[in-house]
């Protein structure tokens, strides 16, 4: 059985390694990036980049929608953006005398959500409870969004003029959060050289909408072992415990954690979980969840150093 399964999804991993190629020459930048966004889509998860302007977050998210050949809409958010202007609304139409539903740019398969802390709180309420239900709600109807959906989402971590930061509870709702960097000298370099025109060029699109639900589908197969089930419920549990934490790891990190995994390993070509695959991806997936009790200024960076120290001092299935 384990067999059929691998020679059913063997195309569809080399298409996942194709993919990967070509974005990292579109992006210079990390390759655990490219490989954590790429799970996340497959996990069928959502990602915060926080990050300070000019990394290449944008280009990032366009050159990802392209290569998987899905739908991608951008929406800015500023300090007076409305729900309406996210979601969309209802227009009156003069011919039949009757308003009907005008969908909203959050109707597509791949959404980059700019700077999602400078929009209001009503208006990032509104857009997170669609990202989650995975519908919007108007005229007493529920119009449904993609199967494909996937927000990046982006924050700038340097200026907090009339931003509203998302609190714990709506942090909780993404599967991973990831900053980008500054480039090596290498890639900066390559950057001021020869890239300009082939940044200019689209990158070919090696997925489709089918296969990136089938690589959806083959996720759920991948092989996670009882043991490293228990792995990642034991230091879950260790965050809700320790006593340098606020806030721990809600069941719900557990089970992101779980799905992230079985992405990555099919992203690294597998059908098993690896307990590096899972110790690798904590950070990504479990940096934003937990509050250190010392507060929210440098939390990030201590959230990292905490949960590094749980890993070690939890024994690691063999």
């Amino acid at each position: 059985m384990l067999q059929q399964v691998e020679a059913d999804t063997s195309g569809l991993v080399d298409l996942l390694y194709r993919a990967h190629q070509v974005l990292a020459k579109h992006w210079l930048g990390d390759d655990f990036v490219i490989e954590v966004l790429l799970t996340s889509i497959i996990a069928k998860g959502h990602v915060l980049l926080v990050d300070v302007p000019g990394v290449g977050k944008t280009t990032l998210a366009k050159c990802m929608a392209q290569v998987l050949g899905l739908e991608f809409n951008r929406i800015q958010f500023t300090n007076d953006i409305l729900p309406a202007d996210i979601l969309g609304g209802s227009i009156y139409s003069a011919t039949d005398g009757k308003f009907s539903f005008a969908p909203g740019p959050i109707f597509t398969d791949f959404l980059l959500a700019d700077e999602i802390n400078r929009g209001p709180t009503r208006s990032q309420s509104a857009f997170l409870q669609a990202m989650e239900e995975g519908f919007v709600a108007a005229e007493g109807k529920n119009f449904p969004l993609s199967d494909l959906f996937t927000v990046i989402a982006t924050q700038n971590p340097i200026d907090f003029d009339s931003t509203n930061p998302l609190p714990e509870a709506q942090l909780d709702r993404f599967l991973t959060s990831v900053t980008l960097g500054y480039p090596s000298d290498e890639a900066e370099l390559h950057l001021l050289g020869g890239y300009n025109a082939q940044a200019q060029s689209e990158p070919e699109a090696i997925l489709n909408k089918e296969s990136v639900g089938q690589l959806r589908e083959a996720c759920d197969k991948v092989h996670l072992h009882e043991d490293l089930m228990r792995y990642i419920v034991d230091i879950s549990r260790k965050t809700r415990e320790d006593q340098r934490i606020k806030l721990g790891i809600s069941p719900r990190g557990s089970m992101h954690l779980a799905n992230a995994a079985k992405a990555y390993a099919l992203v690294k070509g597998r059908q098993h979980v690896l307990a590096e695959d899972i110790q690798k991806l904590i950070p990504p997936v479990w940096d934003h969840r937990i509050l250190p009790r010392h507060g929210r200024d440098s939390d990030s960076a201590h959230s990292h150093e905490i949960l590094q120290d749980l890993i070690a001092q939890t024994p690691v299935p063999r």
